[in-house]
């Protein structure tokens, strides 16, 4: 059996890690800590109101008007 050579195995763990922080990266951008904060970010993209995610807020009713309104920004 061959063993994983060290550079292989940190290389792979290496962007194991980016691939999954990615879209956490994205949705990071759209939480904020308080439900003012997500309101006043939906007004500036067009949205009238904001959703809870996880304890979190969100701007916009759900995620997918979210996403539209940032495609069309």
């Amino acid at each position: 059996m061959r063993a994983i050579q060290p550079l292989s195995a940190l290389s792979f763990g290496v962007l194991a890690l980016l691939v999954n922080q990615l879209p956490g990266m994205a949705h990071g951008k759209g939480l904020y800590g308080t439900e003012a904060e997500a309101q006043q970010r939906a007004t500036e993209i067009g949205c009238n109101s904001v959703h809870e995610n996880n304890g979190r807020w969100m701007p916009c009713t759900d995620e997918r008007e979210l996403h539209q309104q940032l495609r069309e920004q």
